[in-house]
């Protein structure tokens, strides 16, 4: 098998259980919109899970995995078992430690974290999002160790566990939704007890795998400091520099608390829509070329680093701006045929689409952002991603402020595409002065086939496309059969038309080194 053949072989593996949790999850949110809506309840729920879901980001696939891979890699490389199992053994209790200290601090100062990232919730949700985040905080030290171990099977080459683990997410999030919720005086607290759960479920999945490498974590003193240091070193700047998306979210949560009742969640829905693509191909992607990269970067092998920086980029466009025109376009029927049942009502649903448009306008550039990202911390270099990120992040927050008021919780959502796009080009930017990027050839014909196949599938699918009218008046049966034919016209056809202007799938692979795994 072919070098770039086998680093295919290992995103499709990836792509394939990534794409089996979206769907779990895409089914899990319909479970949540049809018994809870989108109202003051399940605002204070997101509100509750997402702070910390987003120090899971950060802790846990975030900056920590971006830090610790590289490390990791090179002590395989280097090393024997004895330094790698040590490198392991401190880097789990470090982690262990400081979730553990965060954990108790969140749970303590829960009153005063809603405060701050809800300040416009009254006292009814304010109450029932400071109980929910207190049940909902000790999924941090669980999923966090749950990512060393899928970051280490990551450098190992296996790739489908770690991309399989948050199906258990979803499964214990949707048993929760559907048989503890009856059962509680507070329904809306059986998600809050369904994150712990799944915590306990994904770190014991993930370590029996570890386990069968003989690489599982030990308490033991006795750890590789050097190594622990460079992982610390390098994750402190990346805390910030990979998790600029989640803290733009953090910053739309803000502000949404101040617009009206159900802005919070039909910015997650719409998000979650987005996300499906960005998790099925973007994360996956970037989860397998960080090793690659990482491997390269340690041979001092500058031009196979370009060429899978190169390679990368292509797939990220090639699948994300086809993603990002079928998004728009169908954005009502999307959020129609998902969540428009039973407490969903159908304003909630048009008022979801007119988010996911705003969101789908940024998914390229998210999707970019993963790839340039990984390329960066291939490479060791946290600052290039740091001054990215702040930027980004500063366009989010003025965007936010200039938006909401006229065009309310959709101008969020445009803010957050329009601070992707910054992250994207400051970071390419970076790569081109820091690491000597150069784009290999063939680039401009590349984007115009890609960019003029998405126009033609736009186009053909707005002009078959039913009014949101129509679709509402459809049962579900017939809404989930239009939205199926109609993705997969689209697919159809823009494969057509790029293979029509002459793009062939050897412009979408590389002459690459890899080390057998």
């Amino acid at each position: 098998m072919g070098k770039t053949s086998r680093l295919l072989q290992r995103v499709s593996s990836t792509g394939l259980m990534t794409l089996v949790s979206r769907v779990l999850g895409l089914v899990r949110d319909i479970v949540v919109a049809r018994l809870f809506g989108a109202g003051v309840e399940i605002d204070a729920f997101l509100v509750a899970f997402r702070l910390p879901n987003f120090l899971r980001r950060l802790f846990a696939e975030g900056a920590f995995a971006q830090s610790f891979v590289p490390v990791l890699g090179e002590y395989r490389i280097r090393y024997g078992h004895e330094r790698v199992q040590a490198l392991i053994d401190g880097v789990a209790m470090a982690l262990a430690a400081a979730t553990l200290l965060v954990t108790l601090f969140g749970i303590l100062a829960a009153p005063l974290l809603i405060a701050i990232f809800a300040p416009g919730f009254q006292d009814a949700p304010r109450a029932l999002a400071v109980d929910m985040l207190r049940v909902t905080f000790p999924y941090l030290p669980l999923i966090s160790l749950a990512a060393l171990a899928g970051a280490a099977l990551n450098v190992w080459g296996r790739f489908a566990a770690p991309a399989f683990a948050p199906v258990l997410l979803n499964l214990s999030l949707i048993v929760c939704a559907i048989w503890l919720a009856p059962r509680l005086a507070e329904p809306v607290h059986a998600l809050a007890w369904g994150v712990p759960i799944a915590g306990v479920l994904q770190l014991g999945f993930l370590l029996w795998f570890l386990q069968r490498l003989r690489l599982f974590p030990r308490p033991t003193f006795r750890r590789e400091r050097a190594g622990v240091r460079r992982v610390a070193r390098l994750m402190a700047p990346g805390l910030f520099a990979v998790s600029v998306a989640q803290i733009n979210t953090l910053v739309d949560t803000v502000v949404a608390s101040f617009l009206v009742a159900g802005s919070i969640s039909w910015l997650y829905y719409s998000d979650r829509v987005m996300e499906f693509p960005v998790g099925v191909f973007g994360i996956a992607l970037a989860t397998v070329i960080l090793p690659a990269l990482s491997e390269a970067r340690s041979a001092a092998d500058s031009e196979n680093y370009r060429r899978l920086l190169d390679w990368g980029l292509r797939w990220g466009l090639f699948i994300g701006l086809p993603a990002a025109a079928g998004l728009i376009v169908l954005a009502e029927p999307i959020t129609i045929a998902l969540f428009q049942y039973d407490r969903f009502s159908p304003e909630h649903a048009l008022l979801t689409g007119a988010s996911l448009v705003a969101y789908a306008i940024g998914l390229p550039c998210l999707i970019l952002v993963k790839q340039l990202a990984a390329g960066c911390f291939a490479r060791q270099d946290t600052v290039t991603p740091v001054r990215a990120g702040a930027i980004a992040v500063a366009v989010n927050l003025v965007l936010n402020l200039l938006l909401y008021r006229p065009l309310g919780h959709v101008g969020l959502a445009l803010a957050t595409s329009m601070a992707a796009a910054a992250n994207a080009a400051l970071l390419y930017r970076g790569l081109r002065r820091t690491a000597g990027y150069v784009p290999g050839p063939g680039w401009p014909a590349f984007l115009f086939r890609c960019l003029a196949a998405c126009v033609a599938m736009a186009v053909a699918l707005r002009q078959g496309l039913p009014a949101a009218g129509v679709w509402l008046d459809w049962p579900a049966p017939s809404r989930a059969a239009a939205l199926v034919l109609s993705v997969a016209t689209g697919m159809v056809l823009y494969v057509v038309v790029v293979w029509g202007l002459g793009l062939r799938p050897r412009a979408l692979k590389a002459n690459l080194v890899m080390a057998d795994r």
